[in-house]
């Protein structure tokens, strides 16, 4: 199953030990899922993942966080865009999200702000937005 995980969600995993985002993370790691990433994703994560006035409450400082990023790219599928759908979302930053989802053709947007991907003008059959809470009880039912 194909998921693109939002940066917020890693941001959260790396945060807080346990939760529904470290779950997520987890089945991407043990290969039960197959998470996406592509230039503006990838771009995105790195930035954020550099900002240690972010990560102060973190159990991981910078350097194991840049490790954790290299071993998450290890089990990522590279998708190049060729293709850019503008969804015309709230934060037009999250329309890179969209793209690589439906260019890697994942069934899910794994995000902790589903909201922001509520109003979108362009709907994708087959493509589902969901928080990392929501993943996992989807992930156990099937």
């Amino acid at each position: 199953m194909k998921i693109v995980i939002d940066t917020n969600v890693l941001v959260g995993a790396l945060l807080r030990e346990g939760g529904a985002a470290r779950a997520v993370l987890r089945l991407c790691l043990d290969r039960k899922v197959e998470p996406l990433v592509g230039v503006a994703l990838f771009s995105e994560m790195e930035d954020v993942l550099a900002r240690s006035s972010l990560f102060r409450s973190s159990p991981l400082d910078q350097q194991e966080r840049h490790d954790f990023f290299a071993a998450f790219l290890n089990i990522t599928n590279w998708v190049t865009i060729y293709y850019r759908w503008r969804p015309n979302l709230r934060d037009e930053a999250d329309n890179h999200v969209v793209e690589l989802a439906v260019a890697g053709s994942a069934s899910y947007i794994v995000t902790q702000n589903s909201r922001d991907f509520a109003e979108m003008e362009l709907r994708f059959p087959g493509l589902k937005v969901v928080t990392a809470a929501e993943f996992l009880e989807l992930w156990r039912a099937r």
